[in-house]
């Protein structure tokens, strides 16, 4: 599993270049847009077991076809390889819909 240790501004940036995740330090973010609202849910639902897995739960915003996640380690007091990597999980999620 991954650390709960808060990476740099480097680390951080240096992963988010090459991601299409937005943020920093202390969070990171994406929106995610599907055709209609039972997709979304559906996303949604898929991701949970992913953040039960981890014990990594992300904050959830929700409007009709979009997910809006932000993506951090409270533990730490900001990002982590966790949320690095249930990023990664959150896009293959989408990948493969």
């Amino acid at each position: 599993m991954a650390e709960k240790v808060r990476l740099s501004a480097d680390d951080v940036q240096q992963k988010l270049s090459q991601s299409d995740w937005e943020g920093n330090t202390d969070a990171i973010k994406k929106s995610f847009e599907f055709k209609d609202f039972l997709t979304a849910i559906d996303f949604i639902n898929k991701m949970a077991p992913h953040a039960e897995e981890l014990d990594h739960h992300p904050e959830l915003f929700n409007v009709y076809n979009r997910v809006d996640i932000t993506l951090t380690t409270h533990d730490a007091d900001g990002v982590t390889a966790l949320d690095f990597a249930l990023a990664e999980r959150l896009d293959e999620i989408v990948r493969s819909m």
